[in-house]
């Protein structure tokens, strides 16, 4: 089997450390490597809620589309995601697939790439940081790129020192 390349967006607002770490950790579980961005402390973006943490992980799989979206959904419910949760609420962990390999459109249900890469501040930029050479496959650019066009000031990301498994997960500019 050949492995997909991909890129997870991690995010919380209920419980925010706690929820980030299990999910981390419910991820370590399923993949030998998880490279992580930096955590990022922003704004509820669509709705009225408390801020988020979000962090963006690469893995690779050998899961299809639809069994790692179905493993990742597990997860979250897991971890008191309802089973009817709405678009733009609260959450106490969201774990979406945001790349997988170079695919577009709608791929076993899961729509390829997540429009959100480009609306977003909490996901380009931890992707940037991550892959800044990667290429978006509708765009063509590299993440840095989009990152850099991107209005910066639109949405308020700071980046924070997150403990996890002993370890502070920040990467240097």
């Amino acid at each position: 089997l050949t492995m997909a390349q991909v890129f997870l967006g991690i995010g919380s607002n209920i419980e925010r450390e706690r929820y980030i770490t299990a999910g981390l950790d419910a991820l370590r579980e399923l993949f030998d490597e998880l490279a992580l961005s930096s955590v990022y402390d922003g704004d509820a973006v669509g709705f009225e809620g408390q801020p988020f943490l979000n962090l963006v992980a690469a893995v690779s799989t050998e899961l299809s589309v639809a069994e790692l979206a179905a493993i990742l959904r597990h997860i979250e419910m897991e971890h008191g995601r309802p089973a009817n949760a709405v678009r733009f609420s609260a959450r106490h962990l969201d774990i979406d697939i945001l790349t997988f390999d170079n695919e577009v459109g709608i791929l076993q249900g899961v729509q390829l790439p997540r429009d959100e890469i480009l609306d977003n501040a909490f996901v380009l930029c931890p992707l940037a940081e991550l892959s800044p050479h990667t290429l978006h496959p509708v765009m063509k650019r590299s993440y840095r790129s989009l990152w850099q066009a991107y209005d910066q000031s639109s949405q308020a990301l700071s980046k924070i020192d997150f403990i996890w498994r002993d370890q502070v997960i920040s990467r240097a500019e």
